[in-house]
Parts: C-alpha cells; sequence; structure tokens
C-alpha cells in the first residue's frame, strides 16, 4: 500500500461528457483505498491560473460512491486555459508556473486530469512544467471521438452521446414523416464528424454531411453544402416523400468562407480561451435553411425546414452501461498508473490512460502529439472505410445513377424547373467528386 502523504489531486476540462462521474469515483475510490487523500479542484484549471487553492474539496468514498450514474460532474468544469503565453510579461508563461505553484502547495503529488485535447495539452504542458515534483495522468473524454487513441478506441462519452441523438434523430424522423417537413440538425463534431455520422447512421437520417468528405478542399462553399442537402430534398419529393432529416457535423461551419457567412448574417463569432470559435453561436442550421428555402421559393415551391442544433442534450446526459462500464476501467487504470510511477521513481512524468483489449495502456505524453503543432492528433472519419461507405450507401443523395438513367433525371429536372441538360451542368459535380 502507498504511504498516506501521497495526495491526488482530480480536475476537470473542457465541456462535460457523460462518465466524468464515473472517472471521479473509480479514481476516488482506488486511490483512498491505496491510503491516499483526493481532493477534489472546481472549475478545471480556473482558480489554479490565479495561484488560489480555495476552490478545492476532500473527496470520500461515500461522496463518490453513487455518482457515477449521472450526468455532470461534481467538481465542475471549464474551459480556462493555463498554456496561454502573455509575451510582454516577466515571465510569458506565469499562468503553467501559478498551476504548478498552488499544486504544490497542496502537497499534490499527482494530478489526473479529465478532459478532450485541450485538457490533454493542458495535462502535459503541466507535467513538463512540474519539473517531475509531482506525476500526471490524463483521462480521454470527448464526445466528438476525435482523440487518437489506437484501434480506434472511442473516447469515453461518444457512445452515451451517440445513443441519445441517435433517438432523438429517430424522434425527429417521426415528426419529419408526420408533418411532412424537414429537419436541418447540427450535431457537436467540431474537428471530425463520428457523433454526427453516428446518429445518423443509427437514427437512419436522410442525409448526413461531414467535414472529412472534403478533404483537400478548403474552404467548403456554402453552395456546395446547399446543392446536397437540395438535391436530396429533390430527389424526396420526386418519390413523394417531401419529408426528412439532414444530419450536419457543426465543423462544416468552420470551414465556410467567412464573407459566405457574414452574407448571411454571421458576424464577429465568439471564441473560448482556446481561441476555438464558439460554434454553438454558429447557427449552420439557419443558414442553410435560408438559403435552400430561398431556392425551392424561387419555383414557388414552400417546404417547412426547422433547424435545430444538438449537443447540449447530449454531454450531459447519464451515461450508458457502456461508458459506466468503460469509465470505471479508465478511472481505476489512471491510478494505478500513477501508483506504478511513484513506487518506481520513474523519471516518466506522465501520460494519457488508454484500454486496450482489455488492458490498461498508458500513452506517453507526447507520443499522441502532431509532430507539427505540438498538440494531440486530430482523428478524423476514414471516409475510405467500408463503415463510412456503409453509411453513404443509406443515404438519399444525388448519385451518377441518376444523371444516367433518363427517367429519373426527367424526374428530377422537372421538380427543379429546369431541362435536363441544365440539371446535369448545375449538379453533376456533386457525383463527380468535384468541388466549388
Amino acid at each position: 500500500m502507498i504511504g498516506e502523504r501521497e495526495v491526488l489531486a482530480i480536475l476537470c476540462g473542457g465541456g462535460p461528457a457523460p462518465g466524468m462521474n464515473s472517472v471521479i469515483s473509480s479514481a476516488t475510490i482506488d486511490a483512498i483505498n491505496s491510503g491516499w487523500k483526493v481532493l477534489g479542484i472546481l472549475d478545471g484549471f480556473k482558480h489554479l491560473i490565479k495561484g488560489s487553492t480555495d476552490a478545492v474539496i476532500e473527496l470520500s468514498i461515500e461522496r463518490v460512491s453513487r455518482i457515477q450514474f449521472d450526468g455532470g460532474t461534481i467538481l465542475f468544469t471549464a474551459r480556462a486555459n493555463p498554456t496561454v503565453r502573455e509575451e510582454g510579461a516577466a515571465d510569458p508563461e506565469w499562468r503553467l508556473q501559478s498551476c504548478v505553484k498552488a499544486l504544490k502547495s497542496l502537497s499534490v503529488s499527482a494530478l489526473l486530469t479529465i478532459g478532450g485535447d485541450d485538457t490533454a495539452f493542458s495535462a502535459t504542458r503541466i507535467a513538463e512544467k512540474s519539473g517531475g515534483a509531482f506525476r500526471v495522468v490524463h483521462v480521454p473524454k470527448t464526445i466528438d471521438n476525435d482523440l487518437p487513441l489506437p484501434g480506434m478506441i472511442p473516447t469515453f462519452g461518444f457512445e452515451t452521446a451517440r445513443q441519445w441523438g441517435s433517438e432523438l434523430v429517430k424522434n425527429l424522423l417521426v415528426d419529419a414523416t408526420a408533418s411532412k417537413r424537414w429537419f436541418f440538425v447540427v450535431a457537436m463534431g467540431r474537428s471530425a464528424g463520428h457523433l454526427a455520422l453516428g446518429m445518423g447512421k443509427a437514427g437512419s437520417a436522410t442525409l448526413t454531411i461531414i467535414a472529412e468528405e472534403f478533404q483537400g478542399k478548403e474552404p467548403i462553399g456554402l453552395n456546395h453544402l446547399c446543392d446536397i442537402v437540395e438535391t436530396t430534398m429533390l430527389k424526396r419529393s420526386v418519390v413523394g416523400r417531401p419529408f426528412g432529416v439532414v444530419v450536419l457535423a457543426e465543423g462544416l461551419g468552420l470551414r465556410l468562407r467567412e464573407e459566405e457567412l457574414e452574407a448571411q448574417g454571421v458576424k464577429d463569432v465568439e471564441r473560448d480561451e482556446h481561441g476555438h470559435i464558439r460554434l454553438s453561436e454558429l447557427p449552420l442550421d439557419r443558414v442553410l435553411a435560408d438559403v435552400v428555402r430561398a431556392r425551392f421559393k424561387m419555383r414557388k415551391q414552400s417546404p417547412t425546414i426547422v433547424g435545430k442544433n444538438i449537443g447540449y442534450e447530449l454531454r450531459c446526459a447519464p451515461p450508458v452501461a457502456f461508458d459506466i462500464d468503460y469509465t470505471r476501467d479508465l478511472g481505476f487504470g489512471a491510478v494505478e498508473y500513477l501508483k506504478s510511477l511513484i513506487a518506481s521513481r520513474s523519471s516518466e512524468v506522465g501520460g494519457m490512460i488508454t484500454l486496450q483489449g482489455g488492458k490498461l495502456v498508458p500513452l506517453r505524453f507526447g507520443s499522441f502529439n502532431d509532430p507539427i503543432t505540438g498538440r494531440p492528433k486530430v482523428r478524423g472519419v476514414d471516409v475510405s472505410s467500408d463503415s463510412f461507405r456503409s453509411a453513404r450507401g443509406f443515404m438519399i443523395r444525388l448519385e451518377e445513377a441518376d444523371l444516367k438513367d433518363p427517367a429519373r433525371l426527367a424526374a428530377l429536372a422537372k421538380e427543379a424547373q429546369m431541362s435536363e441538360e441544365a440539371f446535369t451542368a448545375r449538379y453533376a459535380y456533386l457525383v463527380a467528386g468535384d468541388g466549388r
């Protein structure tokens, strides 16, 4: 048993994800059973950056023994960024120094961070700056599923978000069918379309669009996106089913031309402390709905289009059994890894814990970083995979066969109030993989 002098601090960073409480519970129980004292740091790095240790609570087994069933986090979470450099200051990295000094003042010997790529980067820098004064382990969470875990292991929270998200898509599909309307649903996924694709595939959405489809095309044209959606709607109308659900990955909005967004009234979108655009304030569903609606209005057609942003409903949902099971393993594994580092007096300052083939495997800090940016790599959807091809095959989209089959082409052109030649000239690039 490790001695009582060992102190574990736990904090959460970034947005919530189902399973955070389960990690806290598991790690706390294992650490206390090993003779450790466990501290909960409230609000992520927010107070530590200021050198304050006021927002700290001591955790007990009684306090955490049943929290694994709950969404959110009892420690709260924040996007405060300790890695911001302030050039011109006496110490440009004073934020990191303040965090390390505050943790040392609490006699912390091990730090456990729970978060996504930004928190993983912060954990890496804190570990480096500590100079070995304490060990650091990061537990990867994000409903976006975009951290580069080996073998496509999901990040915790993703399976719960996909489950709840697909249920919402199914409900919207029933509403769309009953009321003959279209829903444009934006799903979370700043850098990757895993959640949008998973929701759309499991929920049988009519169409799902993710940014990975446009690889090599920077930026994505707003008209390109609208053409994909419009031709899907035309195909549905031709067969007498003018309704459906379109799922869009929110990251698409980051790759649209700023001038096109400004033309749709989107200006001065705020950014968080990590420099990311607050995607909740970028109304991708409304922008696409306005443009597509205007196109149909020119034909004197008036489909009902409803925009819907699904995100906050998912990230604080109670975790499904998969994520409870998974996060209990991760919390346990994180503490066991820290114990091994301390007991062996290893020079290794820490890493990220993963579950691979039933074994808890730490990845050293830096081993999962992009060598160019120095930040954790982004794991996007592999659009060449059989899984994506399967998802793509169930969508309603304009296909090459639609343009080659005279009857199909004639019906689509008539619905679009265009000649067959004009329709082909306008939309053929969609099936040729061309970009606009």
